[in-house]
């Protein structure tokens, strides 16, 4: 378990109070052992196992622990997730800190196939974006990459992308990106666009990629051949209100990826439920 993860998780944890639960404490005799499983009550993908294993293990290092699936597996309901052995004062404190990770994180990788199964067989890449949970962003980034999409940048600081603030405050496109260059050399530049014009500058600007923002289906389509057309082979990315349908639609016209912020922040959580199987083992 890396030092960022477990402070993360010892975080939720203090939230939780699970030093001091009432419920359990006033109901479990001490000693009392159980077996527990976790169930998917719905069908997805699988992410956060990293994370639930965490939690059960900084509560109590003694339990057994034994999962049936992994990050990336598809489960359907009553399939056995993960089964757990040990003190049954442990298990319950846990619980609901692990299955919040399990849960949301499943969520999003559920999510995230979805979006990658629109895309058919046109290659396109389902991206995530920056509008993540405050401090859960490496865990939801890595819960995308579990349903088949791939991550756009990480942070500020691994990509620049130059948006219609950024360009307003540079001067315009030529300028910004050149700025970007002399400042940091070897560090992606995108640029966003929102019209043909802006496209044709992005290009002769030498940008690694270009974000058609807000573009119609049938501006998309005409923004590719126009880039294809100059000999540029530039990252096309589209982004702005896509819903599966439009996947499907768009991911044939040609270009690179698709950017949908809601993989993360607007999902369903997966459903999972902890179950004790038996007592006094």
């Amino acid at each position: 378990m890396n030092e960022r993860l477990q402070t993360l998780i010892r975080a939720a944890l203090r939230e939780d109070r699970v030093d001091r639960d009432v419920t359990t404490l006033a109901s479990v005799p001490a000693g009392h052992r159980s077996r527990a499983r976790i169930i998917a009550k719905a069908a997805g993908v699988l992410s956060g196992t990293r994370a639930a294993d965490a939690v059960f293990r900084l509560v109590d290092s003694s339990l057994t622990l034994a999962w049936e699936a992994t990050d990336g597996d598809r489960v359907r309901p009553k399939d056995v997730v993960l089964r757990i052995e040990g003190s049954t004062s442990s298990i319950l404190r846990a619980e609901r800190v692990a299955l919040n990770f399990l849960m949301r994180l499943s969520g999003i990788a559920t999510e995230a196939a979805r979006y990658v199964e629109a895309t058919g067989a046109s290659g396109t890449e389902i991206l995530d974006t920056r509008k993540t949970t405050p401090g859960l962003r490496l865990l939801e980034k890595e819960a995308v990459r579990h349903g088949g999409g791939t991550n756009h940048r990480a942070d500020l600081a691994s990509m620049a992308l130059l948006k219609e603030n950024h360009l307003a405050a540079a001067g315009g496109i030529l300028p910004a990106v050149a700025a970007c260059r002399e400042r940091f050399p070897g560090i992606p530049v995108e640029v966003e666009v929102v019209d043909f014009e802006g496209l044709q500058t992005a290009i002769e600007s030498g940008a690694d990629r270009i974000m058609l923002d807000n573009f119609t289906n049938e501006e998309i389509a005409s923004a590719v051949e126009r880039t294809r057309a100059t000999g540029s082979r530039v990252y096309l990315e589209a982004s702005g209100g896509f819903d599966l349908a439009r996947v499907r639609a768009v991911a044939p016209l040609g270009v690179n990826g698709i950017s949908i912020g809601a993989l993360t922040h607007s999902v369903r959580s997966l459903d999972l439920s902890l179950l004790l199987e038996d007592a006094a083992i």
